[in-house]
């Protein structure tokens, strides 16, 4: 049996306000996030569980409003860095025939300082597609999702928190 491809569009608005200091830049939304509507919806995606972390939060957020509030509280700009595209279910290594998303919604309005990849293919979709146009240098970290399994969730933590905090505090 072949591999299924579909052309998806990306359906939700990016997470941002006047204040947002970083930019967090995921690849194209996993099918759990697509049917939830935001973004890292699988519920073994570390992204949340890590952010409430580094933040210090009680608890996870799990509704989007307690997901928004927990981005916007900590400067943080969400978005992907494919608006559509061509992809086998959520396989971010089936990415293609790529329309990229326009960061200058965010960048022109938000003084975002610092953009951060979360995972490989995102940065290397970021500099394939965007780099170029904006001229602003992204940083690789590494992903969050579950397919990651080379980290585990503390050393995520250590290494996301090293960056994301430091880059959010200042």
């Amino acid at each position: 049996m072949g591999k299924e491809y579909n052309h998806i569009k990306h359906t939700f608005e990016p997470v941002f306000d006047k204040d947002s200091k970083i930019l967090i830049l995921g690849t194209f939304p996993s099918v759990k996030s697509r049917e939830e509507n935001f973004y890292y919806g699988h519920p073994r995606n570390r992204f949340w569980k890590l952010l409430a972390r580094l933040f210090n939060e009680k608890n996870v957020p799990n509704s989007i409003e307690e997901k928004k509030a927990l981005l916007i509280k900590n400067h943080i700009a969400l978005w992907d860095v494919v608006l559509e595209c061509d992809i086998v279910a959520s396989s971010d290594s089936s990415i293609r025939n790529v329309v990229p998303t326009d960061l200058t919604v965010i960048l022109n309005d938000a003084p975002i300082e610092k953009i951060f990849a979360n995972g490989s293919k995102a940065y290397e979709l970021y500099i394939k597609y965007s780099y170029k146009k904006l001229g602003r240098e992204i940083e690789k970290l590494p992903s969050t999702s579950p397919a990651n399994a080379a980290y585990g969730f503390d050393e995520l933590a250590d290494i996301w928190g090293g960056k994301i905090k430091d880059s959010a505090a200042s």
